[in-house]
């Protein structure tokens, strides 16, 4: 997952392959709860992992469920079967709606002291309707700040109250979804000896989503009966009992970020669009209804019980006008694709999405308005037209509001015909529901290797230009190349396949060179599955490496090696020629440098640290030997680029090394 600051995103060109899709949130966090409802143990497979699931299995722990967490999408949970739960309890529920909301139902229904909270944007969605329903029938909820929004005190020290079960529940039904969901989930508990009815009051909003609820409580032993959607019967004698085993589908609101790609980009030759593996056209979801949608606006779509196969048809694609009270949160998909149709996109009945994770209405409006589209802003509707020209485009960093759907929405903007990169502000706020999004997103999109930003950092041995390198791309998302230890390892390769390490054994080593399976995780090397990290770092490696890398042969093996570390999103890449010879078309090179007398001290500090005796002295020598052979060689000898930009770090921290490349890369952006 991409935790940093930002995440640029070039220009992309295609995409085809195939994606595995994560668990769906809506069915996740309901399993979860139905299942600490019940009686005995309830194994989950497929389960999502993400913010908003983990804050639901901390509360259940919390309240005396047992959670065994059996590895991979696996969760084992133990159920309180008609027990009490453990009380009292804080429960901090972040900013899961499908969380706070049904397990506010279900203390309240189960007698206990409980305080609810989240994130402060938590404390700004409305829950009163549900509260107030809850209160019909008796129980005692307190709002610790303001009044019809969280936080909760729920206060049955002495048990459950005497409730009121004989007349129906009324709740409002044209705000939220959840609250309905809600008051289902919670209500099997207490109809033990009568039918317990609920009214819904206005216009039921989301019912694809009250769907699912029927379903999965179908599954768990209640048999909801309803009435056109506004009359709901919890039968008498209700009782919860696991299933045993229950599998979670995928998220059909995650596949609509990649139906729109497959919809919108165009298919590498030899392969048929997007494949969506996890979720398929008969998805309990109200949301797999996106893929009439899509259909709609141009996209070729078939698809069996678990996948669908998504191709770009009509291009541009077709403006629609479209009632999406079925697709609520999908719906913010159909704003971005609007951006690549012929025409005026208009969506309605979208109110919903103002009492979301933010006002959804209001931040699509504002970050489609920074790409260039013309917006039309309602009380319950988005106007959508796209810029007329691919000149029309503008690049834009985009704020998320710590919505992961604005982010995952907003990544679709890189396809623009213009040409110019996209910033995703805040990217791991997508860990709320898809939290590989943008490595999934990234694994089946394509990119002209040219627009593939790369930074270069060169210098001597002993410069600190690894470090600074492998921090800047930490700091950017970016992949990493250390071209040293490219050659260190093949100099370690070479060794263990017992190769002389010179003219006699060139062509064996490039050989060798040409299919090492390298990469980069972390601070860790590998070879394989060998960690070889310690093993390149003694000076013999590096003596090996500058053998190895005078030999014209191997350097050739390499070039291409290196050049497939140059991938999506971008690659920060050091070493000695990555500026001058392997990236000489890089839109940034950095040379960093300090006095040798500074870098002996270093290296003699970072031997001494690992316990090894060492003279300053003889280390200064060494490097000095060192840089004249580097700077010596016939190919490819250490010299900065002509248009690198010279970084002196002898007074600088590594911090302050870092924070300057960033300043001159931010600098090059058009953020």
């Amino acid at each position: 997952m991409f935790s940093t600051a930002f995440l640029d995103l070039p220009p992309l060109t295609g995409a085809g392959g195939t994606v595995q899709l994560p668990g769906s949130k809506s069915i996740s966090n309901r399993v979860l709860l139905l299942a600490a409802l019940s009686q005995g143990t309830t194994e989950v497979h497929d389960l999502l992992a993400s913010d908003d699931t983990r804050v639901m299995l901390d509360a259940l722990r919390a309240i005396g469920c047992t959670v065994d967490e059996a590895g991979g999408a696996t969760v084992r949970i133990t159920g309180l079967g008609g027990a009490a739960p453990r009380s009292p309890a804080k429960l901090f529920m972040g900013n899961a709606g499908t969380a706070m909301r049904p397990l506010t139902a279900a203390l309240a229904l189960l007698g206990g002291e409980f305080e609810l909270s989240g994130v402060p944007r938590m404390h700004e969605r409305p829950i009163g309707d549900l509260v107030d329903a809850l209160r019909q029938l008796g129980c005692r909820i307190d709002y610790l700040g303001n009044e019809g929004y969280p936080p909760l005190s729920i206060r049955h020290a002495a048990g459950l109250p005497a409730l009121r079960l004989h007349e129906p529940i009324r709740v409002r039904g044209d705000v939220s979804s959840q609250f309905l969901t809600a008051l289902l989930m919670a209500l099997p508990l207490v109809a033990q000896e009568q039918d317990v009815v609920i009214e819904v009051v206005g216009e039921l909003i989301s019912k694809p989503y009250i769907h699912i609820t029927l379903a999965l409580l179908a599954r768990f032993g209640i048999a909801v009966r309803h009435e056109d959607w506004q009359r709901f019967t919890i039968p008498a004698g209700s009782r919860y009992r696991s299933p045993g085993q229950i599998h979670v589908e995928a998220d059909a609101s995650s596949a609509s970020y990649f139906i729109a790609l497959g919809a919108i980009a165009a298919s590498p030759e030899g392969q048929k669009g997007i494949k969506i593996l996890g979720v398929g056209q008969d998805s309990i979801q109200g949301d797999i209804r996106f893929v009439e949608a899509a259909r709609a606006m141009g996209a070729q779509i078939t698809g069996g019980p678990n996948w669908l196969q998504i191709e770009r048809g009509s291009w541009p694609l077709r403006a629609i006008d479209l009632d999406c009270n079925h697709i609520p949160d999908a719906a913010m998909t159909l704003a971005v694709m609007a951006l690549y149709a012929q025409g005026t996109t208009t969506l309605r009945n979208i109110a919903s999405w103002r009492v979301k994770e933010t006002d959804r209405l209001a931040a699509m409006a504002i970050e489609l308005a920074k790409l260039g589209a013309s917006v039309e802003e309602g009380a319950d509707y988005l106007r959508i037209t796209p810029p007329a020209r691919a000149a029309d485009w503008k690049s834009a960093s985009i704020h998320t509001y710590d919505d992961h759907r604005v982010a995952m929405c907003f990544s679709l903007a890189a396809f623009n015909p213009a040409g110019l990169p996209v910033r995703i502000e805040d990217p791991k706020c997508v860990a709320k529901t898809f939290p590989d999004y943008f490595e999934a997103l990234f694994q089946v999109a394509r990119a002209d290797a040219a627009r593939i930003p790369v930074i270069c950092i060169d210098g001597p041995t002993a410069s600190g230009k690894g470090t600074v390198a492998a921090a800047v791309a930490r700091q950017l998302g970016y992949h990493f190349l250390d071209s040293g230890a490219l050659y260190r390892i093949t100099a370690l390769a070479a060794t263990r396949a017992g190769i002389a390490i010179d003219e006699a054994g060139e062509q064996r080593i490039a050989e060798l060179a040409r299919s090492l399976p390298v990469r980069f995780e972390g601070e860790r090397i590998w070879l394989g599955q060998d960690d070889v990290t310690e093993a390149i770092r003694t000076e013999e490696a590096g003596m090996n490496a500058s053998r190895v890398s005078a030999l014209p042969a191997v350097r050739t093996a390499l070039v291409a090696l290196q050049h497939g570390f140059r991938r999506l999103p971008g690659l920060v890449a050091d070493g000695r020629d990555m500026g001058t010879v392997i990236f000489p078309a890089a839109p940034l090179k950095v040379f960093l440098t300090a006095s040798v007398e500074c870098r002996a001290e270093r290296r003699h500090k970072q031997l001494i640290s690992k316990g090894i005796s060492a003279n300053i002295f003889d280390l200064r020598a060494q490097l000095e030997a060192r840089d004249a052979r580097d700077q010596s060689r016939a190919v490819a000898p250490l010299k900065p680029a002509q248009d690198a930009l010279l970084l002196e770090s002898s007074a600088l921290t590594v911090e302050q090394a870092v924070a300057q490349v960033l300043d001159w890369w931010q600098a090059r952006q058009p953020f």
